[in-house]
């Protein structure tokens, strides 16, 4: 069973890699993609800690809710591990 991951609704200043229209959006771990750089800290010149990169599968429905055309199809993003949080499966 894929994982189940929600981005976080963060607002920090500055350079961020995940986007405005995917945070507090549910998906589901397509895959790894290994650890990198984080481009966070690299566009202001600092020392990059490497991070876990992730793509991320969301369904239209998720993403646009009821207004989704077709609800069914997907989009993926890749996403840094510091901007993902578990889904708990057993919550109500």
């Amino acid at each position: 069973m894929a994982e189940r991951v929600r981005v976080k609704r963060l607002t920090p200043p500055g350079h961020v890699r995940a986007p405005w229209y995917l945070r507090g959006k549910e998906g589901v771990i397509e895959r790894p993609l290994g650890a990198f750089p984080n481009p966070e800290q690299l566009a202001y010149g600092l020392r990059a800690e490497r991070k876990p990169l992730y793509r991320v599968r969301f369904t239209m429905a998720e993403v646009w809710g009821e207004g989704a055309e077709n609800p069914d199809d997907t989009v993926d993003a890749e996403i840094y591990g510091h901007w993902l949080e578990r889904v708990d499966a057993h919550a109500p």
